[in-house]
């Protein structure tokens, strides 16, 4: 642990711990941590789903800050895991929007191909496989990554996010990472 993140949970327990009394500073909380939730949900859903998300993500922190418990973690991967819960809600239409994004092709590029750049040319050819990939995952598989990619949250943060270990982290990123590795190397040969 960093000393920005030792500085981080302590700041974070003194304010979970005067929140109690003092709920009008659940707004420090708010503009602390309202843009990370918000980006990890956008990049799980719609622009529109994942503001609600991250609305009612603190909505329900809100409403639950007297069970905050800063011995069993940081503010931080408190949210993210109120979030994921809430996302999980939205699983279905999540994997619809996985299974529609794969069949859709890459748009051609409006300028010429002197204007492009190599890699961004790449990454849309690979979109539709990463998306494709993304969809093969289980949900837990794809909580953790995106937790990981999206949240940028150590093995730690997910596993208290997630309320699993952070070994059950490491094996579900490592199966994902060899999923993902596969059905993108497997699209690459026939596409």
């Amino acid at each position: 642990m960093t000393e920005t993140d030792v500085g981080e949970r302590a700041a974070d327990a003194e304010l979970a711990a005067r929140l109690r009394a003092e709920p009008e500073l659940f707004t420090a909380v708010h503009h602390r941590y309202f843009r990370d939730i918000y980006r990890y949900a956008a990049g799980r859903l719609d622009a529109q789903t994942a503001e609600d998300i991250a609305a009612d993500t603190f909505l329900t922190a809100f409403d639950q800050r007297d069970r905050f418990d800063p011995e069993r973690g940081a503010l931080r991967p408190w949210l993210y895991g109120i979030a994921t819960n809430l996302i999980a809600r939205h699983r279905r239409k999540e994997a619809r929007h996985y299974a529609a994004l794969s069949r859709v092709a890459p748009e051609p590029d409006a300028e010429g191909p002197e204007n492009r750049v190599v890699t961004s040319v790449a990454a849309q050819r690979m979109q539709p496989h990463l998306v494709k990939a993304m969809a093969a995952l289980t949900p837990g598989e794809r909580d953790v990554v995106l937790l990981v990619a999206l949240g940028q949250l150590s093995y730690e943060e997910v596993a208290e996010a997630l309320g699993i270990s952070p070994g059950t982290v490491g094996s579900r990123l490592s199966r994902a990472r060899a999923k993902l590795h596969d059905v993108i190397d497997q699209e690459a040969l026939h596409g």
